[in-house]
């Protein structure tokens, strides 16, 4: 019966935080390897914000984290977040994208490293719609 209400509480509680909307920001990592796997690991507030620096930004290639970081701080950091992955279905959205062999394709990235601010040319019309919208609430303060 106590065990029962414990964790009756903590459900509770869990429910509640999840209600006010808060959640740890999840990054997809994306490379070019044949397992083709994708995976998401959430990360700390700071984890994320050593990441993704700048206002809005949500994507990254790890050659810039490491030069920004060094390598012994990014390998510290990373290290940790790599013990912290979470499925797909569990993910409260993703947060960040980090991309791994990607840095001879990055001019394909925004100069901004935010998504909603590629190039047109490279989305198809909804998310060209999407992105607008997007924008126009980021430059009002919004996400």
């Amino acid at each position: 019966m106590v065990v029962h209400d414990v964790g009756a509480r903590i459900g509770f509680a869990v429910w509640a935080i999840l209600q006010a909307g808060w959640c740890l920001p999840n990054v997809q990592i994306t490379d070019g390897a044949d397992n083709a796997t994708f995976p998401i690991y959430q990360a700390t507030d700071e984890q994320f914000a050593a990441i993704f620096p700048r206002k809005g930004q949500d994507l990254e290639i790890i050659e810039a984290v490491i030069r920004r970081l060094g390598a012994a701080r990014a390998n510290a950091l990373l290290s940790a977040m790599w013990r912290s992955p979470i499925l797909k279905k569990d993910a409260q959205g993703i947060h960040g994208t980090l991309f791994y062999n990607y840095y001879e394709k990055r001019h394909h990235l925004p100069k901004s490293k935010r998504e909603i601010d590629r190039v047109e040319s490279q989305i198809s019309q909804p998310q060209r719609e999407l992105y607008r919208k997007a924008r126009g609430e980021a430059d009002k303060g919004g996400r």
